[in-house]
């Protein structure tokens, strides 16, 4: 059987203020902080990581937050909406809080489906869709019951500047299926049951520029190490230069650029979120890896504290 990806696995974004960032993604939107830890490859950096209960594969947001970061320019070579799915039913209750926190949004059908668009405090495009797949979020926080709470990643919208080439690699690398197109947008669908479901562009888009509020990465499902390998040699067949395979701690990562100018990561499911603390606590204490384990206090030092809270609107 041709190798395919379940989904997307986590997508990860550049954004401001931390505090700020936790406070619409928790406060807000409702999403549990499941890992705070820091970017490994700029430590000064936090990189923090939202999801249902424990952050399961096809639930993560992540981001690169950083006071006085400049902001992005979304365009080609990006995800230009990161889409959420939630129960059905759920749309009313979404379209009453948005309100109450004074957030813009709009109403836009694709595809027979109906979807919330609004923006993150960064200016980062999200929307809501309701969707009967996927397992229903364990979590409640804040004024979000979990019977409305986003269950994880409906899919994205891809910005690609070379849309054939994306759409190519969506099918011949990642076993994605094309099933419609309408509205200058072509519509392609994963195996799994969340995080599915991708759109793209169907004209060039000319080049994004990276920074807060803009997509770093998409990442996407590999079961365990055994397929991530294979996946690694099936990326190098297709003629794309991958990195080697990185441990993230929390999954196992290895990242190719593809011609449309997204950069794509494949990631393990495996170990997830749960190594390193246990279920109740996850998320409370900064987490470090080991070879920066004996500097957590030089660390710590550079990172602007955050909390977890309960905003104001919800206390009224």
């Amino acid at each position: 059987m041709t190798q395919q990806t379940a989904g997307i696995h986590h997508i990860t974004s550049f954004a401001g203020n931390p505090q700020a960032n936790v406070d619409f993604y928790s406060g807000v939107l409702g999403l549990r902080l499941v890992k705070k830890t820091i970017n490994f490859d700029a430590p000064e950096v936090y990189h923090l990581y939202f999801g249902n209960e424990v952050g399961s594969p096809g639930t993560a947001m992540t981001f690169f937050p950083t006071e006085g970061a400049r902001r992005g320019r979304i365009g080609g070579g990006q995800v230009g909406y990161t889409t959420f799915a939630v129960p059905v039913g759920a749309f009313s209750f979404w379209e009453e809080r948005l309100t109450k926190f004074g957030l813009a949004f709009h109403r836009t059908q694709r595809f027979g489906e109906t979807y919330l668009q609004f923006k993150d405090p960064d200016g980062l495009q999200l929307e809501i869709v309701e969707r009967e797949g996927g397992v229903p979020s364990g979590w409640s926080f804040g004024g979000v019951p979990a019977d409305k709470a986003i269950k994880g990643f409906g899919g994205a919208i891809l910005y690609s500047i070379a849309p054939e080439q994306t759409q190519r690699t969506l099918q011949e690398v990642l076993g994605l299926e094309k099933v419609g197109q309408e509205g200058g947008l072509v519509r392609y669908r994963a195996r799994g049951d969340i995080g599915n479901v991708i759109d793209i562009n169907a004209a060039p888009i000319g080049w994004g520029a990276g920074g807060a509020g803009t997509v770093h990465h998409i990442a996407w499902r590999a079961q365990n190490d055994e397929d991530h390998a294979k996946w690694r040699e099936r990326v190098v067949d297709h003629g794309f230069h991958a990195t080697g395979i990185i441990d993230r701690q929390y999954f196992h990562a290895m990242y190719f650029r593809e011609q449309g100018g997204i950069l794509f990561e494949i990631a393990t499911d495996n170990p997830g979120f749960v190594t390193d603390e246990p279920f109740e606590a996850l998320g409370e204490k900064l987490q470090l890896p080991p070879w920066l384990e004996d500097n957590r206090e030089f660390v710590e030092s550079n990172l602007m504290p955050i909390e977890v809270r309960v905003l104001e609107e919800d206390e009224q």
